[in-house]
Order: structure tokens, then C-alpha cells, then sequence
């Protein structure tokens, strides 16, 4: 049974997986690198135990930070947001990240988002203002475990503090945000408007894959406000809790100490890196850590990766068939992703033991 973060997840048969993808305007640096490849390991190592996985890794192609860049190249921005995609597609195939069951994009949902908005205003988690749809989110920041400073601090990172005039309490956010000039817009029963960021996941979740999820994914930093906010969306719409039974928030990349951001000028492309090293090398590089902890990207490390991964290689080669040994691989994969321990056990035993390690982890020579 596979364990994630302290909490078993067993599974009987199939598993709903929701991972939070790409707001197409900045890819792909080393921090989406990393969300996403660990992510495919999940899913490998599912698989590796037999269950199937129905994969959704949605697109945020509606968003202020979207639209922005896009204007700034003198484009709309669907078409901005395609040729992003397209990079961002390119650059995870080359890392071996399989392709999602399902990749709905936010702009294709603006129908389930105002449903979702329409039920809350009528199970009363939403209140109308002006044309805008506000959820009730009074009660989240505590659920996440953050006081309200911290919480506001946190909101404020992503623009949830931001925008129109009417809310009731300092924690209620944007299901549903009337139209302002200049912004695309799409009509609803409150007037012309575009979804709040939360709501759009939430949507893209619950048509997907109904009112629960067995894993959800994505960065470390969008645990709060936007993984909270989704969920008390979903869980409020449905009444089903929790919405998700475990939570892969992975560990942010850093440079010197700073969170690897556009914002921050400290961008790692993966393109780049490409360049020069083999995609192998990088994917174990970033996943050869405890998926949640937060890390400071090095090039040298690249070669210390490449070495490494040769040795793998090596030790593959050799004929032992130890069956403790891949066991012991199983075992640390199964222990909440334990890599490090797997590529330790594989590399000393070698043969079938390395072969498993490299098989689940996508490192195939």
C-alpha cells in the first residue's frame, strides 16, 4: 500500500488524480519541472502496484498573470496560452512525463464554474455583490492550520486580496468576478464576468471526476489559499469530505534561498538545461530528495546527477536477481516515495533491484 505524507492511501482497483497544472505563460522553469515529474512518479508507482490511474492535469488558461503576459506580447491570450502549452508539452516529454487521462482547460468550463457558483449561492457558501460572486471562506484559513495574518500574507501572494469592492469578511474570495474593461468576459446569470482561480479547479475536478479525489498534486506554494479554497468549494457544493484523501505538495525549487519565480528574474528553463545534459539526468535530479522538501538548485549538481545515473546503469547491468533487494526497492517507493532509499538499495544490489528502480522512476537507459 502506498503511503503519502504520513497517510496510508490504499486503493481498490483505480485511482482519481488531480494535479494542478500550468498557468500557460512562463514554461517551463525547474519549479513546474519538479511539481510534474514527481507527480509521474506517483502515478508510476501506482501502477507498479497494480492500480490503474486516471490522471487530470488541468490548464489555467484563464488569469490575470496570463493576460498580462499576453498583452505585453501584443497577443490574445488563447493564442498566447497555445504556443506556451505547446513548449510546456515538448519540454515534458522530453523529462518522460506520460501524457494526463484527461487535460481540461479553464476557459471550456466557464459553464460548470458558473454552476458551481449558482449551487453555492443557493446552499448559501456564496453572496452576490455587484455582479460578483463571493464564497464563504471565514472558516478556511483555520482548516489550513494559519492564523489570519499569515493567512492574508499568504492571499496577497496570489492576488486573492485584490479586486472588487464587497466582501463580508476578509477570507471570502472570488467564485465569480464581474466583468472589468479590457478583460475577457463571459456572459453569466450575474452579468458579464470571468471565474475566480480557485472555482476554476474546482470545476475542472468535480466534472471530471465527481465529488472526490484519491490524490491531488501540485506545488507546495499553492497549498494556501488556492488548494484550501478548492477544496472548501468542492466539499461545500457536495458535502463530501474530505475532497481529497492525500495531498502530494511538492517542495519548492529554490535559487540562493529564493523561490524560483519569474517575478524573482531567477528563472531555470528546462530547455535550457537540456542543451547540455540528458533529460534522465535532470529527472533524477529533481527527484532524487524527499518529494516536500524545499531545495536550492546548483548547476553542478547536474553532474553529480549524470554520475550517478551511470552508476545506476551499471549496477542494472549486473545479473544479481535478489529478490529481498527488490522488495526493499518496492518497499521504499511504497513509503511515502522514499527515492533516495530505492536508488540506494538499487544501486548497492544491482541487477533486477536496479532495474525496478529505474523502471518506475523513468530513468530507462
Amino acid at each position: 500500500m502506498l503511503h503519502i505524507g504520513g497517510t496510508p492511501l490504499p486503493v481498490i482497483g483505480r485511482a482519481r488524480m488531480y494535479i494542478c497544472g500550468i498557468t500557460p505563460y512562463d514554461t517551463t522553469h525547474l519549479g513546474h519541472a519538479a511539481t510534474f515529474v514527481w507527480s509521474d512518479v506517483a502515478v508510476r508507482v501506482l501502477r507498479h502496484l497494480g492500480v490503474e490511474v486516471d490522471v487530470c492535469r488541468n490548464v489555467t488558461d484563464v488569469d490575470d498573470v496570463l493576460e498580462a503576459a499576453a498583452a505585453r506580447a501584443g497577443a490574445r491570450f488563447d493564442s498566447y496560452a497555445a504556443v506556451q502549452q505547446f513548449r510546456f508539452d515538448r519540454d515534458m516529454a522530453a523529462l518522460g512525463v506520460r501524457r494526463p487521462t484527461h487535460e481540461p482547460r479553464a476557459h471550456v468550463h466557464i459553464p460548470q464554474v458558473i454552476t458551481l457558483a449558482a449551487a453555492l449561492l443557493e446552499n448559501g457558501a456564496a453572496y452576490l455583490r455587484d455582479g460578483t460572486v463571493w464564497f464563504r471562506g471565514a472558516g478556511v484559513p483555520e482548516r489550513a492550520g494559519l492564523d489570519p495574518d499569515t493567512a492574508r500574507e499568504l492571499a496577497a501572494e496570489f492576488g486573492d486580496t485584490e479586486g472588487p469592492d464587497g466582501r463580508e469578511h476578509p477570507a471570502d474570495v472570488v467564485l465569480w468576478r464581474a466583468a472589468v474593461p479590457g478583460e475577457p468576459a463571459w456572459p453569466s446569470p450575474w452579468g458579464e464576468g470571468r471565474p475566480g482561480w480557485h472555482a476554476e479547479c474546482a470545476a475542472m475536478s468535480l466534472t471530471t471526476f465527481g465529488p472526490a479525489l484519491d490524490l491531488h498534486a501540485g506545488g507546495a506554494d499553492l497549498r494556501f489559499p488556492h488548494h484550501a479554497y478548492e477544496s472548501a468549494m468542492a466539499e461545500a457544493v457536495t458535502g463530501v469530505r474530505p475532497f481529497a484523501r492525500a495531498w502530494l505538495h511538492v517542495g519548492t525549487v529554490l535559487v540562493d534561498g529564493q523561490k524560483m519565480a519569474k517575478s524573482a528574474g531567477n528563472l531555470v528553463l528546462v530547455s535550457e538545461v537540456l542543451e547540455s545534459v540528458p533529460a534522465a539526468a535532470l529527472r533524477l535530479l529533481l527527484v532524487d530528495r524527499p518529494w516536500a522538501q524545499a531545495w536550492d538548485y546548483r548547476p553542478e549538481d547536474l553532474d553529480a546527477a549524470g554520475t550517478r545515473l551511470e552508476r545506476l546503469y551499471a549496477a542494472a547491468a549486473r545479473g544479481a536477481e535478489d529478490d529481498a533487494a527488490v522488495a526493499a526497492v518496492d518497499a521504499a517507493f511504497q513509503n511515502d516515495l522514499d527515492v533516495p532509499r530505492a536508488l540506494g538499495v538499487a544501486e548497492e544490489a544491482g541487477g533486477a533491484a536496479a532495474r525496478v528502480a529505474l523502471t518506475v522512476l523513468g530513468l530507462g537507459g
